[in-house]
């Protein structure tokens, strides 16, 4: 089980989408996503799996929660620095987490 200092270490942050790709090179079909954490992150990469439920168009502006301190990983020619943060529908399709008020970039979860 978790603690409370386990969860601690986890670096959820408020982020808002400025840029998004196509990413075709992607095994499962995917968006390239630039992101916005604010001063003290700056701008970060993700890959995500939205393309079921969102259009590059609804994304673009739209506040999300990420995880800022996992280590990067390489998604076949595109390094992901950032987890966007998303929960599944009835059909396992990925639905964002973002905050229901508008948050200040940056502003860390607790």
């Amino acid at each position: 089980m978790a603690t409370i200092d386990d969860f601690g270490k986890i670096d959820v942050r408020v982020g808002k989408i400025i840029g998004v790709e196509d990413f075709p090179e992607a095994r499962k079909p995917s968006y390239k996503l630039t992101i916005n954490f604010g001063k003290e992150i700056g701008i970060k990469r993700s890959s995500a799996q939205l393309v079921d439920l969102y259009t590059k168009e609804e994304l673009e502006g739209k506040l999300v929660l990420g995880v800022v301190n996992l280590a990067p990983r390489q998604i076949g020619p595109f390094v992901s620095e950032v987890l966007t943060l998303g929960v599944p529908d009835d059909e396992h399709k990925c639905i964002l987490v973002v905050p229901d008020k508008k948050a200040s970039l940056g502003a860390k979860l607790y």
